[in-house]
């Protein structure tokens, strides 16, 4: 006989997900792929409180059950029927509010000719919460903000950044001088609003050029943790064989991840004059075969790759709405 699952809907943020009835709040929530503050998962440190706005809870420290408008500890509670909660720490989509943070410098690496893998420990980690496929701003002094996707999940107590920079990239290079000779380095973040709040009710197709590969890590570590058992289809465009950094990487998700399908599209594989507009990349998506009217599209490269692809794939009946790329946000068509 199938358990019992309550619907818990979450406000403000307008989340929602399913608990077995012998389930906590908090596993849940987690195993939907929605980020609830905590660290001691034993109602102590109290970062997961809610408040009961409507239904029946259980709180499973002195088997009471909770009042409504009553607070409650989403690790400790199980759901006795569908439910409401109030928790200002869980945000919608991009609607956690940015904050600067000093950063200290852990490791800082070449992984191919021109990107380098960051990593970063900010403090009082667990009480930051930001999404999967978020971005953060490097701020040196004298210098404009330099933006930089996220490469790592929510859940990691490290953030990891890729930073494609040479001699002849002045902004990177700076960049990349500043956190290899220094201890800290001042941060902000979370920006953008093309990411995971939860773990998405399509399958989804996921499409980076170049170092647009960190938003998709991002996003593929985030979903490995959840109960997300949709097609992911992850094509990767580079200009050359040495452009895709960490290929070993996505090859491993594919044999380890049996919703996950890895495509690389590398230029040279046709044609050494690989097109600006990455018209290659946009054919060899187009011809997925996916069902367009029930996909979710995630893209992360260039104005120019982003806007090639969306036209192309609305043309073919994917909705406006399914489709999110940071560049929609910082660089608006006119």
């Amino acid at each position: 006989m199938a358990s019992r699952e309550s619907r818990i809907q979450l406000v403000p943020a307008v989340l929602s997900f399913t608990a077995a009835a012998d389930e906590t709040l908090l596993a849940a929530a987690s195993r939907a792929g929605i980020a609830v503050p905590a660290a001691c998962r034993n109602g102590v440190c109290e970062l997961c409180e809610a408040r009961l706005v409507s239904g029946e809870a259980l709180n499973t420290r002195n088997q009471h059950t909770i009042p409504v408008t009553g607070r409650l500890m989403m690790c400790r509670t199980l759901a006795l029927s569908d439910l409401e909660l109030e928790i200002d720490a869980v945000m919608a989509a991009g609607d956690n509010q940015p904050r600067k943070f000093q950063a200290k410098v852990v490791d800082v690496r070449s992984i191919s000719h021109d990107v380098y893998r960051v990593e970063l420990q900010l403090p009082r980690r667990r009480e930051l919460s930001f999404h999967a496929g978020q971005y953060l701003s490097v701020n040196l002094p004298d210098a404009d903000p330099c933006y930089f996707s996220i490469a790592s999940s929510p859940s990691e107590d490290l953030i990891e950044l890729h930073i494609q920079a040479t001699p002849e990239w002045v902004s990177a290079q700076k960049v990349i001088d500043a956190l290899t000779s220094g201890g800290e380095v001042t941060v902000e973040l979370p920006h953008g609003r093309a990411c995971l709040a939860s773990a998405p009710d399509k399958p989804l197709l996921l499409v980076a050029a170049g170092t647009g590969f960190a938003q998709m890590k991002s996003l593929v570590d985030y979903l490995q943790k959840t109960s997300y058992d949709k097609p992911v289809k992850f094509y990767w465009g580079v200009r050359r064989h040495e452009d895709m950094y960490l290929r070993s990487l996505a090859q491993q998700w594919q044999e380890e991840w049996p919703p996950f399908t890895f495509l690389p599209v590398v230029g040279d594989d046709e044609d050494n004059e690989w097109s600006g507009h990455h018209d290659q990349l946009v054919r060899t998506v187009l011809a997925s075969g996916m069902d367009w009217n029930n996909v979710e599209v995630h893209a992360s490269g260039s104005p120019t790759m982003v806007y090639t692809l969306m036209d192309a794939l609305l043309e073919v009946g994917l909705p406006q709405e399914a489709f999110f790329s940071d560049v929609l946000e910082y660089a608006p068509r006119g």
